[in-house]
């Protein structure tokens, strides 16, 4: 039997059903199903911290007490690539919190802003999250006399 519509063509009313049952796909396609995607805090943190060390000026991530057990990690070959990075995630949204140490002379607020850029970037891009802030805090100035400091001290065994 054939159908007019509106426009006054013919069409018939066999119906072919060319979609394949849910969970299923035809030879050659996709399969598109149902889920839920869960992506941990953690992984967003870490995500956040890989960006923000990408940028200019950022000379470590995280404040003194933070600094000093990434140091410690460090001495035993880990990293923590979140150190500094605090989120909030949400259903759809997240919020960051970066706290860092810059390099002297860099101009701080375009750090800052270069850090937000590049978060906001990253998150949206690789999570798929909006992100709806990213604070970043500047707890101190790396100065590079205070990496020839170091190399200079003798050592308490050098001393003996």
């Amino acid at each position: 039997m054939d159908l007019i519509d509106t426009n006054g063509t013919a069409s018939s009313s066999k119906s072919t059903n060319t979609s394949a049952p849910i969970g299923t796909a035809r030879a050659g396609e996709p399969l598109i199903g149902t889920g839920k995607t869960v992506i941990n805090d953690g992984v967003v943190a870490k995500v956040a911290g890989l960006a923000a060390r990408e940028v200019a000026g950022v000379h470590a991530l995280g404040g003194g007490a933070a600094r000093a057990l990434g140091a410690i990690r460090e001495a035993m070959n880990s990293t923590d690539v979140s150190q500094g990075v605090s989120v909030e995630v949400g259903e759809t949204q997240v919020a960051v919190d970066v706290t860092i140490v810059a390099e002297y002379p860099v101009p701080l607020q375009q750090v800052a802003s270069d850090i937000r850029s590049n978060v906001i970037r990253a998150i949206e891009d690789l999570v798929g999250l909006e992100v709806t802030e990213v604070n970043v805090t500047i707890v101190d100035i790396h100065l590079p006399s205070d990496d020839a400091a170091v190399e200079t001290e003798p050592t308490k065994a050098a001393l003996r």
